[in-house]
């Protein structure tokens, strides 16, 4: 096992109206900003709940933080935030908007240059931040206890990730049952999007770090028992709870300590929704399988592993036991309502040089665990996935 740091200071509130720890954590004298999307949480009871537990507090509101969030409107919220002298920031929403409320923290005391450098050259913001806390509503990205975002240049079609240690929530709160009116395919492109969080930091090569394995293959284990409940009991507690819990512990850090780590199905999805507008969960399925196939011989011991303990494979042809791992992941992506081809989304084999030229702008290669995935690498992954 690798040598490694660990610290996640994020507090969490998890199960049924811990909105109530709002006014625990959010002094009164505070400017507060609620930051959301599309204006769901106004028809599903999550914005009254949360005004309710504000109700002495000095309020202000941003909606209108997309999927996938862009820059050009964060920093209109970065604009409110400078003019209103906004104390604290709340975000209420999925991933998203989590990720587009930890830009606006970082990028509202950043005055010397362009914010978008904060991103783009992961520029250290060295603490200066507003401090922000979630309310989640949709399990995913994790990002509700980790110290990552994603922003969409969407001028440049760029989306970008990056890391700092300011972004940590200060608390995030986790109510399953504000999950039960999600529609299905959200709920889908989260099962996915937590599943491959996990592969991307399990399914490397073995460095003797048996906890966070058997870790990861708990994390898959419940993933794959109860993400099909998911989109059939709309409202069982049991369920949406597992699946929530099991989407913050795939990205809060834990299961990636002291193994080496992918993220290429990450880097080459994200391009897919830049240029089409693909859900982040929806591009994860396509490239997925093609990657493990591609990648299957410097991936082979873990395949092995993953075969014989999450999907019960016995066989005693390495190469036909990997190959059916990889059929099912993809078919249990197929069964929660995600199509697995680029196909299915009308992108035909003309764009993937396209594509490849946007990753190499970026001086994205080399890519993966090994650092061994060139640019041919990613467009025989791609043609692949056609």
């Amino acid at each position: 096992m690798y040598n490694f740091t660990y610290w996640n200071p994020t507090r969490l509130h998890f199960g049924k109206d811990q909105v109530a720890k709002l006014t625990e954590e959010i002094p009164l004298k505070k400017k507060v900003l609620v930051l959301y999307g599309g204006g769901s949480i106004k028809s599903n009871g999550v914005y009254k709940a949360v005004m309710n537990e504000l109700k002495n507090h000095t309020v202000f509101e941003f909606s209108g933080i997309e999927p996938n969030p862009h820059y050009e409107t964060l920093m209109k919220a970065v604009q409110m935030v400078r003019e209103n002298k906004i104390d604290f920031l709340l975000a209420v929403g999925g991933g998203s908007v989590i990720d587009g409320t930890k830009f606006v923290s970082v990028a509202s005391p950043f005055t010397q240059d362009d914010p978008w450098k904060i991103v783009s050259e992961r520029i250290d913001t060295k603490g200066h931040k507003v401090p922000f806390g979630c309310v989640l509503t949709l399990p995913a990205t994790g990002s509700e206890m980790n110290k990552a975002s994603v922003v969409t240049l969407a001028s440049k079609k760029e989306k970008r990730g990056f890391i700092h240690n300011d972004l940590f929530p200060q608390f995030s709160i986790l109510d399953p049952t504000m999950t039960y009116s999600l529609p299905k395919e959200q709920i889908s492109n989260g099962i996915a999007d937590a599943f491959v969080h996990v592969i991307e930091q399990y399914l490397t090569y073995p460095v003797d770090s048996p906890l966070q394995d058997r870790f990861a293959e708990a994390i898959l284990t419940t993933l794959i028992e109860e993400g099909p409940k998911a989109l059939v009991l709309r409202e069982d507690y049991n369920v949406r709870a597992n699946l929530m819990w099991c989407a913050t512990m795939a990205l809060q850090g834990l299961i990636g300590c002291g193994v080496p780590q992918d993220w290429s199905t990450h880097m080459i999805g994200h391009e897919l929704t830049a240029e089409y507008g693909l859900a982040h969960g929806t591009t994860l399925a396509i490239v997925l399988p093609s990657t493990l196939r591609e990648m299957k011989n410097s991936k082979k011991d873990k395949l092995v592993q993953y075969a014989e303990r999450v999907w019960k494979i016995k066989n005693n042809n390495t190469d036909a036991l990997i190959e059916e791992a990889i059929m099912k992941t993809q078919s249990f992506f197929e069964a929660i309502g995600i199509r697995t081809k680029l196909r299915d989304y009308k992108i035909e084999a003309h764009e993937i040089d396209r594509l490849m030229s946007r990753l190499g702008e970026k001086n994205m290669f080399p890519l993966g665990e090994r650092q061994n995935m060139d640019q041919a690498t990613c467009q025989r992954i791609l043609t692949a996935s056609l």
